[in-house]
């Protein structure tokens, strides 16, 4: 149990530097890139920044699922790549189909991954938060102009 504890530990700040640098990619080339302009761009052009936004974290989380899989193919608890995929895809989004488990020694990582996929979807989500508000801020300033 300490080695699959080890394990998640080692997983989850490997996928929290893969998020911050997801996070920092997204705020910097859409948003912050985009930001001075915005006042005067169309509500396509925010809703496409922020949509930017939302793709740059998509990704960052599949890559996120994808060291969990490459890590549960490693260690021997589900031999193929596809399906450690497919079962990490689905774990790391709690939604836990339950069609595929993993090796009897290593199904307590299956729980902290979960956990870990809630803590990075729950910073996904204050991160988009932010953009809306930076987008809408924007929009604020540019009806105070217009005054």
């Amino acid at each position: 149990m300490l080695i699959q504890i080890l394990v998640c530990c080692v997983i989850m700040v490997i996928n929290a530097m893969i998020h911050a640098g997801g996070m920092s990619v997204g705020l910097r080339f859409f948003v912050l890139k985009y930001l001075p302009t915005l006042e005067t761009a169309s509500i396509l052009t925010r809703s496409s920044v922020v949509a930017a936004l939302i793709l740059v974290m998509f990704v960052t989380t599949l890559i996120e699922a994808s060291v969990w899989a490459a890590t549960y193919t490693l260690v021997g608890a589900i031999p193929e790549f596809q399906k450690a995929l497919y079962f990490s895809t689905v774990t790391y989004t709690t939604l836990g189909y339950g069609d595929i488990v993993l090796a009897e020694p290593w199904r307590l990582l299956s729980a902290l991954q979960a956990a870990s996929g809630i803590i990075m979807f729950g910073w996904t989500t204050a991160l988009i938060v932010v953009a809306i508000q930076l987008v809408s801020q924007s929009l604020k300033q540019l009806k105070a102009m217009d005054s």
